[in-house]
C-alpha cells in the first residue's frame, strides 16, 4: 500500500527498559543495526500493525509491553536512489512512518528474535538511549532525531529513566562498549559481565595505589627517621 506521494505506510518501534535504554536490533546478517519496524497492511490500523511487527520481529506480545507514547504525526525518510525500485507501479520513493514508544513489562528472556521463519534480525542488545540517532544508516537518521527528541520526554519523566536520557557521558561509555567488535552480537548478558570486569579492574587499581601510597609513607617515614639518626 502506498500512497499518492510515493510513500509506504510503516510503523517504527522503540522498546525502552527500566534504565531508559533501548532496543537495539541487528539486521540478519548484515553489520546493519535499527530499531523494529514494518509496513502498515490493508485494512489495518497503526497499533494493530505495530503489535504484528512486533511478534515477527521481536517475538513480543502485547502482554509484553505497555505504550508509553504515539508519534504526533507521520515522519518521512526517501530512500536512496540506489534503493528504489522503478519496475512498481506506483513506485515507492521512501517510507512514512507512525512511532511507537514501549515499556518492556516483561522479563528479557521473552525477547525472541527467532519467532518467526523469516527473521529480520539476528542479534540485538541495549543501548543508551540517544545512541541510535549516531549510529543508523545516514537516510532514517532524521526520523530518528525527531521522533527520539518527541519521546524523550516521556522517557524523562520516569525518575529511573531520567539519568540515563541526560547522561551524555553515560552515552559515550556505552557507545564504546556496544561498538567493541560489533561482528558479534552482544547479548544483555555479556554486557553485564563486560561491566563486571571493567568494575573489578577498576577495584583492583583502586587496592594498588592504596598499597603504593601506604608504600611510599612508610618509606618516607623510614627516610626521616634515619636522617634524624
Amino acid at each position: 500500500m502506498i500512497d499518492f506521494d510515493g510513500y509506504r505506510p510503516n510503523v517504527g518501534i522503540i522498546i525502552s527498559n527500566r534504565q531508559g535504554q533501548v532496543l537495539w536490533a541487528k539486521r540478519c546478517g548484515q553489520n546493519s543495526w535499527q530499531f523494529p519496524q514494518g509496513g502498515i497492511n490493508n485494512g489495518e490500523t497503526p497499533e494493530q500493525a505495530m503489535y504484528r511487527e512486533l511478534y515477527e520481529e521481536v517475538g513480543l506480545s502485547r502482554q509484553d509491553v505497555k505504550i508509553l507514547a504515539v508519534s504526533k504525526g507521520w515522519l518521512r525518510y526517501k530512500l536512496p536512489k540506489r534503493l528504489v525500485r522503478n519496475d512498481g507501479n506506483p513506485v515507492c520513493i521512501g517510507q512514512k512512518q507512525r512511532w511507537f514508544l514501549l515499556a518492556l513489562v516483561s522479563g528479557e528472556d521473552s525477547i525472541n528474535m527467532q519467532a518467526t521463519k523469516t527473521p529480520e534480525f539476528d542479534g540485538w542488545r541495549w543501548v543508551s538511549y540517544w545512541y541510535p540517532v549516531r549510529q543508523v544508516i545516514s537516510f532514517k537518521r532524521e526520523v530518528y532525531r525527531k521522533v527520539m527528541k518527541e519521546f524523550s520526554s516521556v522517557v524523562m519523566a520516569a525518575p529511573d529513566r531520567a539519568s540515563a536520557v541526560k547522561s551524555h557521558q553515560h552515552t559515550s561509555q556505552y557507545k564504546s562498549l556496544a561498538s567493541t567488535n560489533t561482528n558479534n552480537t552482544k547479548d544483555t548478558a555479556t554486557l553485564a559481565s563486560d561491566n563486571e570486569r571493567s568494575t573489578n579492574v577498576g577495584k583492583k587499581e583502586s587496592r594498588y595505589q592504596r598499597k603504593q601510597r601506604k608504600f611510599n609513607q612508610e618509606r618516607s617515614a623510614r627516610q626521616k627517621g634515619e636522617q634524624r639518626k
